[in-house]
């Protein structure tokens, strides 16, 4: 069987818009969410400003994901991965009970 050069080329095109696809699909399912059962544990909000200061008395203003020691994103990131979260992708405007204050 002859692959003609036009059949190789429509063949890669459509295996790497494929791939695009499936990066892009990827990366929203690997953000966590507030329900999800370490987020829970770890009192993980998307917005920092929603935490419940009574319930989590070690929260302080200026306090987020972007600036803590675990966030493997730049500061400037909207979202990085975080290894309290199995590196799953955490929010940079985020916070949970595992913060510690980047040096």
């Amino acid at each position: 069987m002859r692959t003609s050069r036009r059949t190789f080329m429509i063949t890669t095109a459509g295996v790497a818009t494929g791939l695009a696809l499936s990066r892009l699909a990827f990366a929203d399912a690997a953000k966590v969410s507030e329900v999800d059962s370490t987020a829970l544990a770890l009192g993980y909000k998307i917005d920092a400003t929603k935490v419940d200061k009574t319930k989590y008395a070690k929260y302080g203003a200026g306090q987020a994901c972007s600036n803590c020691t675990f966030y493997q994103g730049k500061s400037i990131d909207a979202f990085a991965p975080c290894p309290m979260f199995g590196g799953k992708q955490v929010a940079g405007k985020g916070w949970c009970s595992a913060y510690s204050k980047k040096a």
